[in-house]
């Protein structure tokens, strides 16, 4: 199999393509179901669903371990190119700086965005990209770490973290957590000050936003953590939620990708170090939750807010109507997403600013 080809299908896979169901089963209206009674369907936008539509024509090849030991091949900067199609580039930007730190796996590699050359004292993001644990990397999302630094005006550091099948959990949250730790004590290296911590990330990322607060919660980092930003997380892999049933096929995260991951990734279900709803969560940092009204992973994430609330924690929730998961890292082929993301931001610096 041609190499480019695949990594053209990996690139429709990160973005959460629906394999063999056409996206226009999601428009509003009604649909037979199988014992012949009519349903409605739910609302999607307009741009949503011409993305969906143009993606559902590319042919892809099926996830699996030999379609990602043939991604492994190819050089990541290259692979980056591919998968980011449906996204803006980096953009202008002051710093963007490579480093590098020891975790507990090996080197890991981290990347500096920060729209202002001289940095004072203040908070720094620890972003964590998404990728099904399994794909994804600083390069496939640089865009929104750089628009997330831009927007916040202050300074991101994504994080590379260990992948499955070669890593399975827990080294994606040993090494999230190792990441925000040494940014918390390292201000030196990244030439200022760091008072203050904001967790984020997309997807498997926000999922490991989640379990990362968590873990500085219940063990206090050099500087306290000061907002968990959680773009659309896996908050709750212990049971299925019905919107894993109701948009498992034709909105954007398909069924049998996401079993992949799992199988892949091979975590603990039931341990909070995956699924964060299963914790106590009393003494969680303030937190900004998003999802999406058409993401399978919708109702865990509502659910997680909820228990934030129950708990007494600081929770603002932003459900992005008539959208798809991964809308975040789509902005440049769904242009209201760009909305969604200037929203979420607005609701981040306002918890902040609180």
């Amino acid at each position: 199999m041609n190499i480019r080809l695949v990594a053209l299908g990996m690139a429709l896979t990160i973005m959460a393509v629906p394999h063999g169901v056409l996206a226009q089963d999601a428009k509003v209206g009604a649909k037979p179901s199988a014992t012949g009674e009519t349903r409605k369907m739910p609302f999607i936008r307009p741009d949503a669903q011409a993305y969906l539509d143009a993606l559902a024509k590319q042919p892809r090849p099926p996830m699996n371990a030999q379609t990602i030991a043939m991604i492994r091949q190819i050089p990541p900067e290259q692979l980056a190119v591919m998968m980011t199609h449906a996204e803006f580039p980096v953009g202008e930007i002051a710093v963007d700086r490579q480093l590098t730190m020891d975790g507990p796996g090996g080197k890991i590699d981290l990347r500096l965005f920060d729209p202002r050359k001289d940095r004072a004292a203040g908070p720094a993001v620890v972003f964590y990209h998404g990728g099904g644990f399994v794909v994804g990397s600083i390069a496939t999302h640089a865009g929104l770490a750089a628009e997330m630094a831009r927007q916040l005006d202050m300074p991101v550091i994504s994080v590379e973290y260990r992948l499955a099948p070669e890593h399975k959990w827990p080294a994606a949250p040993d090494d999230a957590e190792a990441a925000a730790r040494w940014v918390a004590a390292n201000g030196k290296q990244l030439g200022f000050d760091v008072t203050g911590l904001i967790l984020s990330g997309d997807s498997a990322g926000g999922t490991l936003t989640l379990t990362t607060a968590l873990a500085l919660r219940d063990k206090p980092a050099a500087v306290p953590v000061k907002l968990a930003l959680a773009f659309y997380p896996m908050a709750d892999g212990s049971k299925a939620y019905p919107s894993l049933k109701e948009f498992a096929n034709g909105y954007g995260l398909d069924s049998k990708d996401t079993g992949f991951y799992n199988e892949a990734y091979a975590p603990d279900l039931n341990s909070p170090r995956h699924s964060a709803m299963l914790a106590d969560l009393k003494g969680f940092p303030p937190t900004v939750l998003a999802t999406a009204s058409l993401d399978p992973l919708r109702d865990g994430g509502r659910a997680f807010a909820g228990k934030l609330a129950e708990a007494g924690v600081p929770v603002s929730f932003y459900e992005a109507e008539g959208t798809i998961h991964g809308f975040a890292t789509f902005r440049k082929a769904i242009p209201s997403a760009q909305q969604d993301l200037a929203r979420i931001v607005h609701m981040a610096k306002a918890m902040l600013a609180d």
